[in-house]
C-alpha cells in the first residue's frame, strides 16, 4: 500500500538502512579503493617508467602530477554535471573513462602519450569521487551517515594496500612490468561497471528535488529496489517551481551568500589537510631510505601508514555517532599535527618508524573522513556533488604541492648544513602544522545555517 503524504526522502533519512543500502555503501568503498590503487600504481611503477622512457626524477615528478591535475578538473566540472544529470549516470560514465584510461596507459608508447592519458584518467576519478560522497550521503540514514562516509574514505588506504601487494607480486626488481599495473586497474574499473549498473538506482534525494521526466515512477522504482514503500505523489519543491532557473545557477550556488563562507572554509581545510596527508603518503618511503634503511623495509613502513589510515577512518566513523562532528574533526586534526611532528622526531629504527607512521596515518585519514562527512552536512542536495567536487578539486592542489614543498624545505635545510635528523624534524613540524591550520578553518565554520539552507531549497 502506498504512502500518500510523506516525503520519500524521509524513508532514506529516518528508517533503518536496508541490505541494499549497505551494499551500496560497500560499493562506494570500492570506488574509493580504485582511487587509492590508481594513485599509488603510478608511484610504484615509477622506476620502470623512468627506465623505459629515460626520464630523470624531475621529469617523472611531472608525469606523477598529471593525474592529480586531471582529478582536480574532473572533481570541479563533473561534480556540477552530476547535480544536473544525476548520480547514477555520472558514476557509470566515470567508470568507463577510468577503465579506458588505465588500459590506454598500459599501451602508451611515449611519455607525452602517457601524460595525456593520465590527465584523462584523472578526469574520471575526479568525477567519481565528487559523486561518490553524494551517493553515500543520500543512500544512508541520518544515524549511520557519519560511519558510512568514514567507511567510504577508508577505501583509499585499502586500495593502497592492495596496490602494494599486487605490485610486489607482478613488478620485477626494475619495474619492467609496470604496464601490468594499469591493466589490473583497468579490469578493476571494468568489474565495477556491471555491479554499479545492477545495484545502484538513481538517488531518491536527487529525483525528489529535481523531479525530471517520470520522476514519480523513478522514485518508486528506487524505493522498491532499496526495500522501502512507494509514494502516491511527490512533494512540490522550490527546485520544481524554478527548475529551469535552478539548472542554470546551481553550480554558482556554492558561492551564494548562504554558502560562500562554508565553501571557502571547507576548501581551505581540505587543502591544508591534503598538504599534511600527502607529505606522509609520498615522502615516508624516501625518508626511511634516507635514514639508512632498505627500500623493501621502507615499503613496509608505508604499508603501516595505510593500515593506520584504515583504522583511523573506522574509528572516526564510530566516534562520530557519539561526539559532535565538527569538534571531533577539529580535535583529530590537532592530533594529526602532533603525530606528524612526532614522526619527524623518530630514530632510524624500523619498529619505531612503523609505529609513528601508523599513528600519523591513523589521525591523518581520520581527519580526511571528518572533512568528507562535513561536506555532506554543509552542502544541500542540489549542490552536494558540485560543492564536494569543488572542495576536492581545489584541495587536490595541496596534494600536488605537498611533495614539492616538502622537498624544497628539505633541500634548504641541507644547503644550510643541517644534519639529517634536524631537517626531518623541522620539515615534519612545518608540514604537520598544515593540519592545525585546517582545524582553525573549521573553527569558523557554521553548520546550522547550512542545514537550514537544505530545508529552504527542498
Amino acid at each position: 500500500m502506498t504512502a500518500s503524504v510523506i516525503d520519500p526522502r524521509k524513508f532514506i533519512d529516518e528508517q533503518p538502512m536496508t541490505r541494499i543500502q549497505v551494499l551500496i555503501v560497500a560499493l562506494t568503498v570500492l570506488f574509493s579503493a580504485v582511487d587509492g590503487f590508481d594513485v599509488l600504481a603510478i608511484a610504484v611503477s615509477g622506476s620502470g617508467i623512468m627506465a623505459e622512457f629515460g626520464l630523470d626524477r624531475a621529469e617523472l615528478g611531472l608525469v606523477l602530477s598529471m593525474e592529480l591535475i586531471g582529478m582536480a578538473i574532473g572533481s570541479i566540472v563533473l561534480g556540477g554535471i552530476a547535480d544536473k544529470l544525476g548520480r547514477r549516470v555520472m558514476l557509470l560514465s566515470c567508470l568507463l573513462v577510468m577503465a579506458s584510461g588505465m588500459w590506454a596507459a598500459s599501451l602508451a608508447s611515449s611519455i607525452e602519450t602517457l601524460s595525456a592519458v593520465r590527465i584523462y584518467t584523472g578526469l574520471g576519478i575526479g568525477g567519481l569521487l565528487s559523486s561518490t560522497n553524494a551517493v553515500v550521503a543520500e543512500f544512508s540514514n541520518h544515524k549511520q551517515r557519519g560511519l558510512c562516509i568514514s567507511l567510504m574514505v577508508i577505501g583509499y588506504p585499502l586500495g593502497g594496500i592492495a596496490c602494494g601487494a599486487i605490485g610486489h607480486a607482478i613488478l620485477g626488481a626494475q619495474g619492467a612490468s609496470w604496464r601490468d599495473m594499469f591493466i589490473v586497474g583497468a579490469w578493476l574499473s571494468v568489474a565495477l561497471f556491471p555491479i554499479t549498473w545492477l545495484l545502484l538506482p538513481e538517488s531518491v534525494h536527487w529525483l525528489t528535488r529535481v523531479q525530471p521526466q517520470n520522476a514519480l515512477a523513478r522514485v518508486n522504482h528506487a524505493l522498491k529496489k532499496l526495500g522501502h514503500t512507494g509514494v502516491a505523489s511527490l512533494p512540490i519543491t522550490r527546485a520544481l517551481n524554478a527548475n529551469r532557473l535552478q539548472a542554470k545557477s546551481s553550480i554558482l550556488d556554492i558561492f551564494s551568500p548562504a554558502l560562500l563562507a562554508a565553501t571557502l572554509l571547507m576548501t581551505l581545510a581540505y587543502l591544508f589537510q591534503m598538504l599534511t596527508f600527502y607529505y606522509i603518503l609520498k615522502w615516508t618511503p624516501a625518508i626511511v631510505v634516507q635514514m639508512g634503511i632498505g627500500a623493501a623495509s621502507a615499503a613496509g613502513v608505508l604499508f603501516w601508514v595505510n593500515v593506520g589510515g584504515v583504522l583511523g577512518g573506522l574509528s572516526f566513523g564510530f566516534l562520530s555517532r557519539r561526539i559532535g562532528l565538527k569538534p571531533l574533526t577539529m580535535v583529530i586534526l590537532v592530533l594529526t599535527s602532533l603525530a606528524v611532528a612526532l614522526f619527524g622526531q623518530s630514530k632510524p629504527q624500523l619498529a619505531e618508524l612503523s609505529s609513528l607512521a601508523a599513528a600519523a596515518g591513523f589521525f591523518a585519514n581520520a581527519g580526511v573522513s571528518g572533512i568528507y562527512t562535513l561536506m555532506a552536512v554543509v552542502f544541500p542536495t542540489h549542490v552536494r556533488a558540485t560543492g564536494t567536487g569543488f572542495v576536492i578539486g581545489m584541495g587536490r592542489a595541496g596534494a600536488i604541492v605537498s611533495p614539492w614543498l616538502a622537498g624544497i624545505l628539505m633541500q634548504q635545510g641541507f644547503e644550510r648544513g643541517d644534519e639529517l635528523a634536524s631537517v626531518l624534524a623541522y620539515v615534519a613540524l612545518l608540514m604537520g602544522l598544515c593540519s592545525l591550520v585546517a582545524a582553525l578553518c573549521l573553527a569558523f565554520l557554521g553548520t546550522k545555517h547550512n542545514q537550514a539552507t537544505e530545508q529552504a531549497v527542498a
